[in-house]
């Protein structure tokens, strides 16, 4: 039940709403071509996206593309109201006020491979001051006036872009302007000897853990794990036949990020160690 709901608008689009939620309760986003960004004032809420559930507690935000993400955020359980505070991001707007050139956060990623629609922020001590700040307009909307609001629209991309969270931000808002959609086997095949795991690579699908598992398996008929550890060794073994590469660089670039590992794996398929099995090839030669 929205108890307060109010909101400041920008060239005629709604740029800041700050909304007062009773539990229990569900608030649902419009179909637009847009960003949010929406931070927990009080209180907490679940994300509601077509394969999962995430929690955003108070101080915590959370980014997402209104495009292709979940519609929804919800409380059933809490005692005290929600309060929470967007930000809203349309591409026409932010062409208008950066006539010259797009920012970084704005411009689509090189060799980005993913369908990531959604990004938890955690708590981040100048958001937290900036969004003080916007609450400050809410009191004094007299005050209010488009060169304002336009630099705060700047000033929370210029804080967006040194989280730690920027990368995938980055990737949510670049959809915005190259609304480009992969299909599952090119995520697979473009991170496929990446240093990623396999949340990482669900969560660049824009599916649930158990989705991505379910979705692998009836593409590739084997576990994500076993699938990509096999051609991850494939290669290693490949790289060990035509390249004068050290052991460890041949592991880091076939995506195994310890080297033990790779080792013990490595020796459980072919049957030698890494060296061994180099060794052996050039000797047959």
């Amino acid at each position: 039940m929205v108890v307060d709901y109010k909101k400041i608008d920008l060239f005629g689009k709604s740029f800041i709403q700050k909304i007062v939620l009773k539990p229990p309760f569900e608030f649902a986003f419009p179909v637009a071509e847009q960003a949010c960004f929406l931070y927990m004032l009080e209180g907490e809420m679940q994300y509601q996206s077509d394969n999962d559930d995430v929690s955003i507690p108070a101080n915590y935000s959370l980014f997402l593309n209104c495009i292709n993400s979940g519609k929804q955020i919800h409380n059933s359980n809490s005692n005290s109201n929600g309060e929470i505070v967007i930000v809203t991001f349309h591409p026409d707007i932010l062409k208008k006020i950066y006539e010259r050139e797009l920012p970084l956060l704005l411009q689509q990623p090189r060799n980005a491979v993913s369908n990531l629609s959604s990004e938890k922020i955690n708590n981040d001590f100048l958001i937290q001051k900036y969004i003080e700040g916007l609450l400050f307009y809410f009191e004094n909307p007299s005050l209010v006036n488009d060169d304002i609001l336009i630099l705060k629209l700047k000033e929370i991309i210029l804080l967006l872009s040194q989280t730690r969270n920027a990368e995938s931000i980055q990737v949510v808002l670049s959809q915005l302007f190259s609304p480009i959609t992969y299909t599952f086997k090119q995520i697979i095949e473009a991170h496929l000897f990446s240093q990623v795991g396999i949340e990482d690579l669900a969560r660049k699908t824009n599916l649930s853990v158990s989705s991505f598992k379910r979705e692998f398996t009836k593409l590739y008929n084997d576990s994500p794990a076993n699938y990509i550890k096999t051609k991850r060794l494939e290669k290693a073994a490949e790289l060990l036949l035509v390249s004068n590469n050290r052991i460890t660089d041949i592991a880091f670039e076939c995506g195994f990020n310890d080297l033990a590992n790779f080792s013990k794996s490595f020796h459980d398929k072919y049957d030698a160690s890494p060296t061994n099995y180099r060794s052996n090839l050039n000797n047959k030669q």
